[in-house]
């Protein structure tokens, strides 16, 4: 993409009236845009990076054998009633609207009630499961308060992955594998090393469930981490009780703020007996299935990223999810051979597979390197009357700082999409 034809611009100041680091950077860079408290549009650079957290989500939910489909964000008050979830007293977070036919319908929170009601219908017996199905939709929460940013929205993208058992031992092993895909999925996002599985609250389905937490100032729980191990529990259930349970001692925790990226915990079999999910087993019996239920909410990942890895000077994106590779940055100054030279790079590298941002904007060198370190894209690459002089393109990567000079032969070689990924 050409800078110059990319409608969004940099700003200089965020709107008064935003408080959370990652809404103020990510509007200033282009990256969102605010509608209403709570509710932001994203733009071209911010719908890039936003496919990738959620290309690294699916990959690593097809990996464990999730099967992706799509749900309705219109929600059927019938079915929900059968589960008593309706109710403003039990769910007091639900958008409802009125139909001009007659009736109430809502816009989906979470979706255990629809996808319990599809799977009734193709599942019978015991050789229809273990089976698991997940989505990424936009959900509606009706917040009271919407301050942190796309972190804490009124709409907001979530994958929701369910998992469909014959035994509670069988339900297990589907728990363990999606706990697994979380750890591997929040490494490749770059936030492995400050994201803790947390014990939690297990609720009215099981003694705990488990979030996963990543330690920031900006974060809205208060955990108990255990470095070693890399594990944390909650504030919510930090009792002696639950520590002696977990084999935790107090002495050996540290407390942390953090913000809670994602969660899995056990169904049990409430929805499925609520709603008519069961399967014969071998002996003919009618049995009903165990479920289990992951989430993880890519927009507020994003949002996430930035509070954790920003530096004084903007956005920091690691190469996993940044929405491009490189950022050409021409200083031509009016020298034509500069300018011939950015652009012959700039199609050696999108014929090579590289994602490239190309700065051919007519704007001052301060300006364009401003606008490089807020948007935050991993690699910097400078094309001016300097290393054209010298054979070489001066190359900045953006997280560390570090400055290299590479001729252009060396620079593709660098960053070729199976280069960066190791193949």
């Amino acid at each position: 993409m050409r800078q110059s034809q990319l409608f969004t611009k940099t700003r200089r100041e965020a709107p008064k009236d935003e408080v959370a680091k990652n809404a103020q950077l990510l509007i200033r860079a282009g990256f969102i845009h605010k509608e209403m408290a709570g509710v932001y549009s994203f733009l071209p650079l911010g719908l890039r990076t936003l496919n990738k957290v959620v290309d690294a989500i699916r990959q690593e939910m097809n990996a464990i054998g999730g099967q992706e489909l799509v749900m309705t964000a219109l929600q059927d008050k019938t079915l929900w009633e059968r589960t008593d979830r309706w109710d403003d007293e039990k769910v007091d977070n639900w958008f409802k609207t009125s139909l001009k036919a007659g009736g109430e319908t809502g816009l989906g929170i979470t979706h255990e009630e629809p996808l319990t009601r599809i799977m009734s219908e193709y599942v019978s017996s015991y050789r229809d499961l273990p089976l698991m199905a997940y989505q990424f939709q936009n959900k509606f929460r009706n917040e009271m308060r919407a301050k942190s940013g796309i972190m804490r929205g009124r709409e907001f993208l979530m994958k929701d992955l369910y998992s469909f058992a014959r035994t509670d031992e069988e339900n297990q092993k589907q728990y363990d594998a999606a706990r697994a895909a979380y750890i591997k999925t929040f490494d490749r996002l770059g936030l492995g090393a400050v994201t803790y599985p947390t014990f939690a609250s297990g609720g009215i389905f099981s003694e705990f469930s488990e979030e996963f937490q990543t330690i920031s100032d900006a974060g809205e729980d208060i955990i108990y981490v255990h470095e070693g191990k890399h594990i944390a529990v909650n504030k919510e259930v930090y009792t002696d009780e639950a520590l002696a349970k977990l084999g935790l001692k107090r002495e050996e925790l540290v407390e942390k703020k953090a913000i809670e990226v994602g969660n899995i915990f056990h169904l049990g079999t409430r929805f499925s007996e609520a709603l008519g999910l069961a399967y014969k087993d071998e002996a003919g019996a009618s049995q009903p299935v165990v479920m289990g239920s992951y989430g993880i909410g890519p927009s507020r990942v994003m949002g996430t990223i930035v509070e954790v890895l920003a530096d004084e000077k903007g956005i920091v994106w690691p190469e996993s999810v940044a929405p491009f590779a490189v950022h050409l940055v021409e200083l031509s100054n009016g020298n034509a051979d500069v300018k011939a030279e950015a652009e012959e790079l700039y199609r050696d590298l999108t014929s090579s597979g590289v994602e490239v941002l190309f700065d051919d904007r007519d704007a001052r060198a301060g300006e364009k390197f401003a606008d490089s370190d807020l948007m935050g894209i991993p690699l910097r690459v400078v094309v001016s009357e300097k290393t054209l002089a010298a054979g070489k393109c001066e190359c900045v990567h953006r997280r560390s700082g570090k400055t290299e000079h590479k001729t252009n032969t060396e620079l593709i070689e660098s960053v070729r999409p199976e280069r960066r990924h190791g193949r």
